[in-house]
């Protein structure tokens, strides 16, 4: 992980990446978005695609739940929403293009959603084709300010159990990157552990359908 404004080689990225990660983690913010602010963004946009982007989004269980979760809500039936999950691990984004996970992955997810959505495999379980299809992959850090940038043009950015790894000025990097491209009103995502009141930025914390967000407002 870059911990001080760098881009590290992506070799070291695979070598650093913690994949801990699993399906329904922190889920209050999740259930969140889908409860409030997706329901706001779709009016919003009128018939336009609504775009997520989940980054760091490690072996992909983070944009799967939240795909999970918009389907068990009928919001694929309702409206056009599209999902990028993007992860500086090369190692990382093939797990997540391959869609099967270990028994681990499923510590916290309720057993009838396992059921709907996996297979088994062996000693592995497969995403669900028309489930795997709701979410698009690629590689980026979000030190390359060209790549992130493309891919920040979002209303809604999942960027949760990153910037534990980060360095305050890689965090301040980054923020103002995300303020700079994103989609007033914009919802910025971060992990239950981790906080941006130590750094200035134009996003304003609120507590949304129980749950805590940053928001990025028009004109902030």
């Amino acid at each position: 992980m870059d911990v001080d404004g760098r881009a590290a080689p992506v070799h070291v990225l695979d070598a650093l990446a913690v994949p801990e990660t699993y399906f329904w983690r922190e889920i209050d913010q999740i259930r969140a978005l889908v409860d409030v602010v997706v329901p706001q963004q779709v009016k919003a946009l009128a018939g336009q695609p609504l775009r997520i982007w989940s980054v760091p989004c490690a072996t992909g269980e983070e944009p799967l739940t939240l795909a999970m979760a918009l389907d068990d809500a009928g919001w694929f039936a309702r409206a056009p929403i599209e999902i990028h999950g993007s992860d500086a691990s090369g190692a990382g984004i093939a797990k997540a293009r391959r869609g099967l996970y270990r028994a681990r992955a499923f510590r916290n997810l309720p057993p009838d959603l396992k059921e709907r959505y996996f297979t088994p495999r062996g000693e592995e379980w497969e995403v669900a084709p028309e489930l795997h299809q709701r979410v698009t992959w690629s590689t980026v850090n979000v030190m390359d300010r060209e790549a992130a940038a493309a891919r920040a043009r979002v209303p809604i950015v999942l960027c949760r159990n990153l910037f534990i790894y980060f360095s305050e000025k890689s965090i301040t990097h980054t923020v103002e990157l995300f303020a700079r491209h994103m989609v007033a009103p914009g919802h910025l995502c971060v992990g239950a552990s981790e906080s941006l009141l130590r750094i200035p930025s134009r996003f304003d914390l609120e507590e949304i359908g129980g749950a805590f967000m940053y928001v990025l407002r028009p004109g902030s």
